[in-house]
C-alpha cells in the first residue's frame, strides 16, 4: 500500500497563471500558482523565528475555473492534493526538476473581505473538490447548536 497526499494552508504568492492545453477533443484548462506556508517557532535564545516554504500548485479543469475566478495574490487557501516531481532538459542541456502539488481539493479560507477576488464576484465558493466535480457553498454555523 502507498499514499501520496499533501495538505496545505497558506497564502497565494502571486496571481495564478491560467493556460489552455489542446488535445483529447478540446481545450483543457490548467492553472498554476504558488502558496506560502510559514512555520513560526522560538530558537534556543527565545527569539521568534519564521521559516517560509513556497509550494507550486497545479489545478486542472473545474478547479482551474474556480482558481481563475476567485484566487488572487494574498488569498488564503486550503489545498489538498498529490505531490508530483517532474524533470526535463533545459535549453542548455541541463537536467531540471520541479516538485508540484496536483490540487484535488481547493477551499477558500478567511473572510470574504480579506479575499482580493471577492470584490470582483458576488459570491465565491468555499469548496472545490475535483474528484466530485462539485462546488459547495460556504455553510454558516447555526446559533442553536447543542455543543
Amino acid at each position: 500500500m502507498s499514499l501520496n497526499k499533501a495538505m496545505l494552508i497558506g497564502n497565494v504568492g502571486k496571481d495564478p497563471e491560467v493556460r489552455y492545453l489542446e488535445g483529447n477533443g478540446g481545450n483543457t484548462k490548467v492553472a498554476t500558482f504558488t502558496v506560502a506556508t510559514t512555520e513560526r517557532y522560538k530558537d534556543r535564545n527565545g527569539e521568534l523565528r519564521e521559516n517560509t516554504e513556497w509550494h507550486n500548485i497545479v489545478a486542472w479543469r473545474n478547479t482551474a475555473d474556480v482558481v481563475e475566478k476567485y484566487v488572487k495574490k494574498g488569498t488564503q487557501v486550503y489545498i489538498e492534493g498529490r505531490i508530483r516531481t517532474r524533470q526535463w532538459e533545459d535549453q542548455t542541456g541541463n537536467r531540471r526538476f520541479t516538485t508540484e502539488i496536483m490540487a484535488d481539493t481547493l477551499q477558500l479560507l478567511g473572510k470574504r473581505a480579506d479575499n482580493p477576488a471577492a470584490s470582483q464576484q458576488n459570491e465565491a465558493p468555499a469548496n472545490v473538490n475535483t474528484a466530485a466535480s462539485a462546488v459547495s457553498p460556504q455553510i454558516e454555523p447555526e446559533d442553536d447548536l447543542p455543543f
